[in-house]
């Protein structure tokens, strides 16, 4: 039979635990019957569980025992602090296990453990299943939990998710019942943001397990670490630059640089250290001074920085516009594992001289210009034309010449081929200059052109030679220096002149006698003071023109609307009844007749109606003037200045305050074959004056304004409903 070599005995053999309540104790003796010192062990296992290896369920002190000699006794303290397993209640028995390693024997006793139902929760033990998470951003993670419960009845128990990265999941807490001494488990689900919203980096984490009747409780550390993503864009703008920036046609002195961004947008989740290489685009272009501020920049995720690249170039003089290119490649300081999109952008520049080659052109334009401004063939020129507002202007009788009066004092002779072309010289004459009041009238003797009569301010009729060189007139017909002259009418064969004043008289003068008076005397200008005929008709006269077969009776028209027929052969008037009657604003202005129709008439007043008249009934007693067609919106109703016949009376010329020159075209019957008209010059000044001439298959139209110019404009006679 064997030796026992360790006595030991328990001093209880029965015990009663209630788990969360106080911890319950009882002593083990151990007697070394060996023969050599020994020290001595406890082990203690519980019955009924092989999962329950682990001794955080007891406590036992001391550890091990000092070394005893042969015969002598030590004493180990057990306290039970935890249920031997979770979730049980009734009695197990407990072994207790005594050896010694110098003895290599031992001794077993067993305890009756007797667990009653607990009285509190205990903490949960939550644990990860998986430590460390990886993931790109956007994508999603699941990280698995397991949550045990060690208490005696079920618990309600919520889960939450500590650390940086809450924010990312879609529901930070999670709520989860576990029956007593089971295990539950569960997932957070991780959804990683963009790039641009996180770093490249470990996120470390906790699950933290709270319930009503216990203490919480943590799991060990994890974490999700987010794997690189996402790419850095390089930008620049303005892509093009100019040295100087602007007002490139003035000179700029001291502007040598131009500056461009340079700009780093991070688009990932690393911490990104941006710098640029730059080089010429042309090894054959001129080198520049290059700066780049900063030298580096530092770009957090979701960040733009920026740097600016200055190109410093002297500019020439003269010369050329220099074109000049870079290339612009944008590096990471160290290698990353993302992408750099645009990493290489092409940069121009374009480096003008001071003096921009367009600038010397331009000089040279402007001085040519003011050669031209004051030369003769310019019409504008200041030393040719009018200056002031131009009140009357006539073609001649083949409408290769013209005239013009101007309140400016001067008559001027124009030669129409040169507005056609601008080599040859539109002002072909100054008549008279400085005459010593405004013209107000001026007109060509009808036949061979070689005179011209103009009517002033002064109440004079003047008569100039177009044929001469002549600075003074060779005839003056004056009756009142206050009577204006605002009408004019040469007879068709030139033996007489018609003058309309202001005053209301119409005087017909002898020009035969006057211009062979004038022909014979000395330099100075023959005065006549004594008209032939004339008559006052109480109204101030604006208009005057010749009707009728024997072109024997004269139509005067001026203010309040008058209108009458005056027989200077007979000495006879009546009045045309013209609608509606004037007040002393309302005036018809001008007045014209068509040489080949001499029973039609034009009439055109301020109030913008344009009248066109059959003369005969009214001229041979058999009925009243008739009116062939009326209009009041050619000029959009305002005041008609002047309307001019052609000789053939198919069209129709009207100027007025609307700033419009329009042409009608007139059927044969004499109305308008187009109701609105043609618009043949429009500008930003008044019309006061226009005349008409057709010439084969062309229409000559001439202009005066209210500022200081002459027009003329041409057109083709396509006129297809005035053919007799």
């Amino acid at each position: 039979m064997a030796v026992k070599l360790i006595n030991a005995n328990i001093s209880a053999q029965s015990l009663t635990y209630k788990p969360g309540g106080k911890s319950v104790s009882f002593e083990v003796t151990v007697v070394n019957d060996g023969n050599q010192f020994a020290s001595f062990q406890l082990e203690i296992v519980a019955a009924g569980s092989s999962s329950n290896l682990n001794n955080n369920w007891y406590r036992i002190t001391p550890a091990v025992s000092a070394k005893i000699p042969p015969g002598d006794t030590t004493k180990f303290s057990v306290s039970i602090i935890d249920t031997p397993v979770i979730g049980f209640v009734g009695k197990m028995n407990v072994v207790i296990r005594i050896f010694s390693l110098e003895l290599r024997d031992e001794d077993r006793q067993l305890l009756r453990l007797i667990i009653e139902p607990g009285t509190e929760s205990v903490p949960m033990r939550v644990d990860l299943p998986v430590r460390e998470f990886t993931g790109k951003p956007l994508s999603v993670i699941e990280i698995p939990v397991r949550v045990f419960n060690p208490s005696q009845t079920s618990v309600n128990v919520s889960l939450q998710f500590e650390g940086e990265a809450s924010k990312w999941l879609l529901d930070p807490e999670i709520r989860l019942q576990v029956p007593p001494g089971e295990e539950g488990k569960t997932t957070f689900i991780c959804q990683l943001p963009a790039p641009e919203e996180t770093f490249n980096k470990k996120y470390p984490f906790k699950i933290r397990a709270t319930h009503p009747n216990g203490a919480p409780s943590e799991s060990p550390e994890g974490a999700i670490k987010v794997l690189p993503a996402g790419i850095l864009d390089f930008r620049t703008y303005p892509n093009k630059r100019r040295i100087p920036e602007s007002r490139l046609w003035l000179p700029q002195f001291g502007i040598d640089s131009a500056t461009y961004q340079l700009e780093f947008v991070n688009i990932s989740n690393i911490i990104q250290e941006g710098q640029v290489d730059i080089r010429s685009g042309d090894e054959d272009q001129p080198r520049c001074d290059i700066t780049v501020e900063p030298e580096m920049v530092v770009v957090n995720p979701g960040e733009t920085q920026q740097m600016e690249m200055v190109v410093r170039k002297r500019r020439h003089w003269f010369g050329l516009t220099k074109k000049l290119s870079f290339i612009v490649q944008a590096n990471l300081s160290e290698e990353q594992e993302i992408n750099v999109t645009n990493e290489q952008q092409v940069l121009k520049l374009s480096i003008h001289p001071v003096f921009h080659p367009a600038l010397q052109i331009l000089l040279l334009t402007i001085l040519l210009l003011l050669l031209w401004s004051i030369s003769w063939l310019n019409p504008e020129s200041p030393f040719f034309g009018h200056q002031l507002s131009v009140t009357s202007v006539q073609f001649n009788g083949v409408a290769e010449k013209a005239v013009s009066g101007s309140q400016d004092q001067s008559i001027i002779r124009w030669h129409i081929p040169g507005f056609q072309n601008p080599l040859i010289n539109q002002h072909d004459a100054t008549l008279a200059k400085n005459i010593g009041k405004a013209v107000r009238v001026v007109r060509y003797k009808p036949v061979d052109n070689d005179v011209v009569a103009a009517g002033l301010e002064n109440g004079e009729v003047q008569l100039w030679d177009v044929t001469s060189a002549s600075t003074k007139a060779k005839a003056i017909f004056s009756l009142d220096k206050a009577d204006r002259v605002l009408a004019l009418k040469f007879s068709p064969t030139s033996n007489y002149l018609f003058s309309g004043h202001g005053s209301g008289l119409v005087l017909q003068w002898d020009l035969n006698n006057a211009l062979l008076t004038s022909a014979i005397s000395s330099n100075q200008p023959i005065r006549i003071t004594k008209p032939l005929n004339g008559g006052n008709f109480g109204f101030s006269v604006y208009g005057l023109a010749l009707v009728g077969q024997e072109k024997e009776n004269l139509v005067v028209g001026g203010r309040f609307n008058s209108l009458l027929v005056w027989n200077w052969r007979q000495n006879k008037a009546f009045k045309v009844p013209y609608l509606p009657a004037g007040s002393q604003d309302d005036y018809i202005v001008s007045l014209s007749s068509a040489e080949y129709k001499p029973e039609r008439l034009a009439t055109a007043d301020n109030q913008g109606k344009i009248t066109l008249w059959n003369m005969q009934p009214c001229l041979t007693n058999t009925g009243e003037c008739q009116i062939i067609d009326q209009w009041n919106d050619g000029h959009s109703t305002k005041p008609v200045r002047s309307v001019a016949f052609t000789s053939d009376g198919c069209y129709l010329a009207s100027g007025g305050d609307d700033n419009q020159v329009k042409l009608w075209p007139l059927t044969k019957e004499g109305k308008r074959a187009n109701p609105t008209g043609k618009v043949v010059r429009s500008g930003r000044y008044k019309i006061n004056s226009v005349d008409i001439k057709v010439v084969r298959d062309r229409i000559r139209i001439l202009s005066g304004n209210d500022r200081r110019y002459v027009n003329y404009t041409e057109l083709p006679n396509d006129n297809s409903q005035c053919v007799q």
